[in-house]
């Protein structure tokens, strides 16, 4: 059995995520807890498997029980939210930066027309994300030294990167984004896999976490330099080869998502050939690889993320045995990666 902790503050929406944990095959609810403290405090105490924890608790809040639970007792962390305000979803990404690894929309009472699919989203995510193996993050002091350069950077004149991301994304994003200068010379396009309703908030986080400029893609708008565009919730994104965003909602998934990080890669490599740069980073599942391989096979410059830096070897894992990845790197080296290959305005 899968040892679930429960961390919310409403004694109602409390009862209603043990029913419906407790009825989901595998899963046995240990723990209760009403407000962040006590979250930690069971989790010290139970050593549950996973914790689904809501964002705004009285006493500690959803962020700061995170921080401290990785910290101390490293447990797989589900964030659950049910308010798209900004301070709110905010404070979820900052608790993805501080270690949970993923968020989900808090479900719905029985009543509601998407209570069924949420209730087996939940299950199915917190029964996957247990099986997830984290490690403790100890309390920043100072960075480590930048890494250098790799020995032979590809010799290509890059005009735009697309970057694919699933769980344990935010955060790797976000420490690769926050590098780069703000005189960027080129384009960024970013798909990562969220639960509908964030992905405007994830932009907005960004945003304030780098110096470029982040933003939901519009379509037919021209891709600037300096500027992140981040695919917005059900639909495809690519770019066209006059350099403007192309976003279609009648587009079927591919590898199982709705944006697809391998429907960017193709489009990026169709549009841009060898002057396109592809980088797939930590993620569940397939999604990216076959893109990025198509990039690799038409000269672009594609990079996945290293095992010992993901959340999930999943995504990453599989470009590289498919030989779709002509460099595999931490995060670090692909910020570097990235500098070396892309001039300042």
């Amino acid at each position: 059995m899968i040892r679930v902790l429960v961390a919310e503050d409403s004694a109602v929406v409390r009862e209603y995520l043990q029913y419906l944990l407790d009825h989901g095959a595998g899963l046995q609810v240990v723990g209760a807890a009403r407000d962040g403290l006590e979250a930690v405090e069971q989790t010290r105490r139970l050593k549950p498997d996973v914790i689904l924890m809501d964002v705004h608790m009285p006493r500690l809040n959803g962020y700061d029980a995170t921080r401290r639970i990785m910290e101390e007792v490293p447990t797989p962390i589900v964030m659950i939210s049910a308010s798209f305000n900004r301070d709110e979803v905010g404070m979820t990404f900052e608790a993805l930066k501080a270690g949970a690894l993923t968020v989900l929309e808090k479900p719905s009472g029985p009543d509601h027309p998407r209570q069924v699919e949420q209730a087996r989203q939940l299950v199915e995510t917190v029964r996957l994300m247990a099986e997830v193996k984290v490690i403790r993050r100890w309390p920043a002091r100072h960075a480590p030294p930048a890494p250098a350069p790799p020995d032979q950077p590809p010799n290509r004149r890059i005009r735009i990167i697309a970057l694919g991301a699933s769980t344990g994304g935010p955060a790797v994003a976000a420490g690769i984004l926050e590098k780069l200068p703000r005189g960027f010379g080129i384009p960024l396009l970013l798909v990562q896999h969220i639960a509908p309703g964030f992905v405007a908030g994830l932009a907005e986080w960004l945003d304030a976490q780098t110096p470029l400029t982040v933003k939901l893609a519009e379509p037919g708008e021209l891709v600037r330099p300096g500027t992140v565009y981040v695919a917005p919730d059900h639909g495809q994104m690519g770019v066209s080869q006059d350099e403007r965003i192309r976003l279609t909602n009648g587009e079927a998934a591919e590898d199982g998502f709705s944006p697809s990080a391998s429907y960017l890669f193709r489009s990026v490599a169709e549009a841009y050939q060898r002057s396109a740069m592809g980088v797939l980073l930590t993620g569940m599942g397939r999604d990216g690889a076959a893109g990025l391989l198509r990039l690799r096979e038409v000269g672009g410059v594609t990079v996945a993320q290293d095992r010992d830096s993901s959340v999930i070897f999943g995504m990453p894992g599989e470009a590289v045995r498919l030989g779709a990845a002509e460099y595999v790197l931490s995060p670090d080296e692909i910020a570097v990666l990235i500098g070396s290959l892309v001039p300042q305005r």
